[in-house]
């Protein structure tokens, strides 16, 4: 058991006997409850992100580009030449 889980365990041990002061300040049950709305909202916030990420469509495909069934690395069926200012002389 390393250090950190002993201080935690003896921390625990401490507060399960009910000794704590007046002066200790402890999360109880409101500071579950908020962190348990925290991860109720993110869940639904999560699913709805999902939902708008599914209606977006697919980026429609570039001018000159083959659709899926054309192999990669074959060259495109309709190549114009280069213009004439890109040509390598």
């Amino acid at each position: 058991m390393t250090v950190t889980a002993a201080a935690v365990l003896a921390h625990g041990a401490e507060l399960a006997k009910g000794t704590v002061s007046n002066n200790d300040v402890t999360p109880g049950v409101l500071g579950f409850l908020v962190v348990a709305g925290m991860g109720i909202i993110l869940y639904f916030l999560l699913k709805s992100m999902n939902r708008h990420l599914r209606k977006i469509p697919p980026p429609p495909p570039e001018e000159g580009e083959e659709g899926p069934d054309v192999p990669p690395g074959s060259p495109p069926v309709n190549a114009s030449p280069a213009p004439r200012g890109d040509r390598a002389e």
